[in-house]
């Protein structure tokens, strides 16, 4: 894992030899010029090593730390930050005055009281992904945050992976047309979840997993709204945890389609590849794992290779945090923002409903994620 963001921690990429360089996007993460607010995070289980490393490494100053099970919160003190102040109760951590944001790294259903609280007093606020389980909730979370005067992110980490967010800028600088498809397919071995919280969770792969996935699709496919989402859901014959590892997803839009297919007992061979044509080019990322990617453009001037720097594993909390303090010195709407994140949840939960119906859902249909 790479202790500073940004660093080759994996080779993504080679280049194609005689080949002309590839387009330069600015798939990296970004900093704010000037800002450098005080951070609290909630919540420091253990994927918080990789918000506090990449924090640690863009020189964002976390004062406080918050956990329920104190010596959690003392861990990561020693880890990364002597000088933060630790607190049990997260609603202490909220009364300071010089915390301007908060991380709230919590479970959905532990996070939804601490969102409403924290954007009543005043707080910026990152969220964790995924973002609610009510999207009626959320988007009341949407208007307080409006009416407080305060930006409302969530954490899709993903988007700023190396090879998704080379994808995404390629399709938002035009190169690839009008998309037409996007395929998706992801085979590793999740069962590690056994014996801990993640394995109570029904829809383990297509909500807590997929939603990077639906995130995106949200992000590559913009306005352009999906009409109807069908999925399946089933257990692998050898699986001994209770969620279902096997999950599937079709996704309809005018004159698009979308499909992200989940094999998540994979024992052998672990593949993961990601497929994204338009009417001007083809974008395609494939190798091992989330870590370890070749993406090639495709376009009637040749192949194209570029040669990415970083790892979504920090580079991704780095890319969430950096875009909203980002959006804060400037004024606007992160592009991480909890209003967009509604509409990937949207395809989220009308998975989920779809797999427990056996039939095709609209996207928004769905309020309450099953």
């Amino acid at each position: 894992m790479a202790e500073k963001s940004g660093a080759i921690c994996c080779p993504l990429a080679s280049s194609v030899a005689g080949q002309s360089a590839a387009p330069e996007l600015p798939y990296l993460p970004r900093d704010p010029k000037h800002y450098r607010p005080n951070i609290g995070l909630v919540a420091c289980g253990e994927i918080t090593k990789d918000h506090l490393t990449a924090y640690r490494a863009a020189g964002y100053r976390v004062v406080a730390l918050c956990d329920p099970l104190a010596h959690r919160a003392r861990r990561r003190k020693t880890e990364f930050y002597p000088g933060a102040k630790v607190y049990r109760d997260y609603r202490d951590l909220l009364k300071r005055s010089d915390v301007e944001v908060v991380d709230l790294a919590a479970h959905p259903v532990d996070r939804a009281p601490m969102i409403e609280d924290a954007l009543s007093a005043g707080k910026h606020v990152l969220s964790q992904k995924p973002f609610v389980l009510d999207l009626d909730f959320g988007h009341r979370m949407v208007d307080l945050a409006d009416r407080q005067g305060v930006k409302l992110a969530v954490n899709q980490n993903g988007r700023w992976a190396p090879h998704f967010s080379y994808i995404i800028q390629a399709v938002h600088a035009g190169l690839l047309g009008r998309v037409m498809a996007i395929h998706c397919s992801v085979h590793w071995d999740h069962s590690w979840v056994e014996g801990t919280d993640f394995e109570k969770i029904k829809h383990l792969i297509l909500y807590d997993f997929a939603i990077h996935w639906f995130d995106l699709v949200a992000c590559i496919m913009g306005e352009h709204r999906a009409h109807r989402v069908y999925a399946s859901m089933a257990r692998s014959p050898a699986q001994k945890i209770a969620p279902p590892l096997l999950a599937q997803a079709l996704i309809e839009f005018d004159n698009a389609q979308a499909s992200l297919a989940f094999d998540a007992h994979t024992r052998f061979g672990p593949l993961d590849h990601t497929y994204v044509t338009g009417d001007r080019a083809t974008i395609v990322s494939t190798g091992p794992d989330l870590k370890h990617q070749t993406v090639t453009l495709h376009t009637t001037d040749g192949r194209f290779t570029p040669e990415l720097q970083g790892c979504w594993f920090p580079d991704g909390f780095h890319g969430a945090m950096g875009e909203l303090l980002l959006a804060i010195e400037e004024d606007r709407e992160p592009t991480n923002s909890a209003r967009g994140n509604l509409h990937s949840l949207e395809l989220c939960f009308a998975a989920a409903t779809s797999a427990e119906r056996n039939e095709p859902v609209e996207p928004g249909a769905t309020r309450i994620m099953p």
